[in-house]
């Protein structure tokens, strides 16, 4: 049986990246998808893409800083398919400046898109979940949520802000059986680190000491994701799972 069958799945960014491979390996292992992302052309084509090799995702277009593109998301899932069983918290922004060169606008951004989206998005889904006795929600937070790093100051703050929401909202939500758990990724070879990974000086920068030698491939995160979603993870909640070929090891 398909690990998480008969289950509908919500991932924000899941145009590319490591959001694609989510809401595909979701749609394999037997998952309603819903792909949400500001980029519609290709939202739209990762939702082809999984019906057309047999499995079932719907794609909707959602900011995530918007409030009320977050209800009418929900609301219109809830109709289509009577509940939502999974939040993949997974749209986010990479701006890598030092802490003096980031300006008040780039910290406001990245703040609403990788902190504030995952706030406002376990608001929405938590009356569905409520309604059904349970869910799981899975924030994707970064390595930088757990260790510094240069040029990297608004970046790994909304990033550390992510793992704390991810704790709080666990010791919130588990009177409902709403389990609230954060993927910590290390360096993932997807198009918002092409150019870091683009030459070998920059390469071993940013690989830093990744013992594994390696960047990931964006599907080694995203059976982690996959973990946390199936009813396997049952009592796993305010947990972290770093996979960062051994980054934080050292």
């Amino acid at each position: 049986m398909n690990r998480v069958e008969g289950k509908v799945a919500l991932v924000t960014g899941g145009a590319m990246g490591m959001g694609m491979t989510h809401s595909q390996l979701l749609a394999e292992e037997g998952a309603k998808v819903i792909v949400t992302d500001v980029n519609e052309v290709e939202g739209q084509k990762v939702a082809d893409e999984i019906n057309a090799s047999g499995g079932t995702a719907t794609f909707y277009p959602l900011d995530v800083t918007d409030e009320s593109q977050w209800q009418a998301v929900v609301a219109s899932v809830i109709g289509s398919e009577g509940k939502i069983d999974v939040l993949v918290n997974n749209a986010g922004l990479l701006i890598l400046k030092p802490v003096d060169e980031t300006t008040n606008e780039e910290w406001d951004l990245i703040f609403n898109i990788n902190a504030k989206g995952p706030f406002l998005g376990t608001k929405a889904v938590l009356p569905a979940m409520q309604k059904a006795g349970g869910g799981s929600i899975i924030n994707i937070s970064s390595i930088y949520g757990l260790v510094g790093a240069p040029q990297a100051a608004a970046y790994q703050s909304t990033k550390g802000a992510l793992r704390l929401l991810t704790k709080s909202s666990a010791v919130d939500l588990a009177q409902y059986n709403i389990r609230v758990n954060s993927v910590h990724p290390g360096v993932i070879d997807t198009a918002m680190t092409k150019d870091l990974l683009a030459d070998e000086e920059s390469r071993q920068a940013i690989l830093g000491t990744t013992i594994l030698g390696r960047p990931a491939q964006p599907k080694e995160v995203s059976y982690a994701v996959l973990f946390l979603a199936s009813d396997e993870s049952s009592f796993m909640t305010g947990s972290e799972m770093v996979v960062d070929g051994g980054y934080t090891a050292m």
